[in-house]
């Protein structure tokens, strides 16, 4: 509903007799963005066919929301964007701390107030983005920062406790009228979590002994990992019947939506002036490396492995490239496979490792975890009786030296002397393109050693490969 701002309850009335609570707000917007073929949740990639239906059934049906999912699926974000279906600005009774809604309010503050105004009663106006709170779960959460307490200063001025203008209100409260988000539901303890479960049950609220009844228009959702959630008995079950609609999201299913929610979720990774080329393939092995995490029996599965692995070691793999163009005076970024070890921080401080069995070293596996996405990408690409002359190239003793520190100049001779490598690089890049070319030679080389077609040392960084 758009209404024009006015700064008095009288003036509003003349255009509307009255507000739609939250959830009739959220489906009337929800509703006219369908009809008008507007996207809906359109910063979540993968989601077309899972989620968002479920998302969208929600909130036409009113629900309140759990969300399930492991680390990294876009919980949160999927919260946030419950935002776009909130009116852009909603008249409130000014001054009120819960945004009271001027036709009804429930706040005995506000009533009073009304009650002595009348049509005069000031309002404000908030805009939708103040509309959600959220709150991450944590074991010293309180009831105090949920729901509220007796505030000592308005005691002290003469109220008594038992007076429902003494109360400070807490998170739970001050999303009347919008939604209330809390991350990591399992997380708080018990009582809190009964607090909790009376505000969405009975709508009343128990400070000190003092029962408030505050008919609170809200929406709530939360979020946990479903092992918590489902399996270890954390959460009360009066609170999960409470929640309307569980809605289980998942990691991406197929690569190419892997690599879009890199490409829209990295940080900006680029020096003055300088060109920056991310090589397709390159996105996809970055973004195999982490889906071959998650199905390696190495890695815990129950922390799952999070689209922030990719999303990071693009940044990171882009930062390498930068690196050398600031060393060497190059003048275009473009990553190589030389560059991918610049991801291993960022994988490892990720990935939870299974302990059972024989024990790696967390590099080793992440180095496994390198070679399979490789090799997979190689595979789809080439061939490896189409690169035989490569090969036969090396059987005459020939070798070649690559490294994240040698000029991109430096790689072009070898398009030149090795049959064949000329013709595999320009079906990947711009041969002509030293930057380009040399990633692709590097991607070439290493294919066909992973293949078992060449034999790859490693001396201080610099990769040679030899028959």
């Amino acid at each position: 509903m758009q209404l024009e701002k006015v700064g008095t309850l009288g003036e509003l009335k003349k255009q509307t007799s009255g507000l739609p609570n939250i959830h009739e707000e959220m489906r009337t917007n929800l509703i006219g963005m369908l009809a008008g073929k507007k996207p809906v949740f359109k910063e979540l990639q993968g989601y077309d066919n899972t989620v968002i239906p479920h998302m969208i059934n929600a909130i036409v049906c009113g629900h309140n929301i759990i969300i399930l999912g492991e680390r990294g699926q876009g919980k949160s974000r999927l919260i946030r964007s419950l935002v776009d279906f909130l009116d852009e600005y909603i008249p409130a009774i000014a001054g009120c701390p819960i945004h009271d809604n001027p036709f009804k309010p429930v706040c005995a503050e506000c009533i009073e107030k009304l009650a002595r105004e009348g049509d005069g009663l000031p309002l404000a106006w908030i805009p939708r983005d103040r509309r959600l709170v959220e709150k991450l779960a944590t074991s010293d959460v309180s009831t105090a920062d949920l729901i509220g307490e007796v505030d000592p200063i308005r005691v002290a001025q003469g109220r008594t406790l038992d007076d429902a203008t003494a109360v400070h209100f807490g998170l739970v409260p001050r999303a009347n009228r919008g939604i209330f988000a809390i991350n990591e539901l399992p997380d708080l303890a018990e009582k809190i979590q009964v607090a909790l479960f009376n505000v969405m049950e009975e709508r009343d609220l128990q400070i000190k002994g003092f029962p408030v009844r505050l008919p609170l228009d809200i929406m709530v959702v939360a979020s946990a990992n479903p092992e918590d959630y489902t399996s270890r008995g954390r959460i009360i079950t009066p609170l999960k019947d409470r929640f309307d609609s569980q809605i289980r999201t998942h990691y991406p299913r197929q690569r190419h939506i892997e690599v879009a929610v890199m490409e829209q979720e990295a940080r900006a990774v680029c020096g003055n002036d300088l060109d920056v080329h991310m090589p397709t393939f390159i996105k996809d092995i970055l973004a195999e490396i982490t889906m071959q995490a998650r199905v390696s029996p190495d890695i815990s599965q129950h922390s799952g492995a999070s689209c922030r692995i990719s999303i990071r070691s693009f940044e990171a793999i882009l930062g390498s490239a930068l690196r050398r163009c600031l060393e060497l005076g190059e003048q275009k970024m473009v990553p190589r496979i030389t560059d991918i070890e610049s991801t291993f921080p960022v994988i490892m401080g990720k990935l939870e490792l299974e302990y059972g069995g024989q024990e790696k070293k967390e590099v080793e596996i992440v180095e496994e975890l390198v070679k399979r996405a490789v090799k997979i990408v190689f595979d789809e690409h080439f061939k490896s009786e189409d690169l035989e002359p490569i090969v036969e190239y090396f059987n005459n003793g020939i070798g070649a030296e690559v490294s994240r520190s040698i000029a991109s100049e430096e790689y072009m001779d070898g398009l030149k002397n090795v049959p064949g490598l000329r013709d595999a690089v320009a079906s990947l890049v711009n041969p002509d393109d030293p930057p380009e070319a040399s990633s692709a030679i590097e991607f070439v080389l290493e294919g066909l050693h992973l293949s078992n077609k060449l034999n790859r040392d490693v001396v201080e960084g610099t990769r040679i490969y030899n028959k």
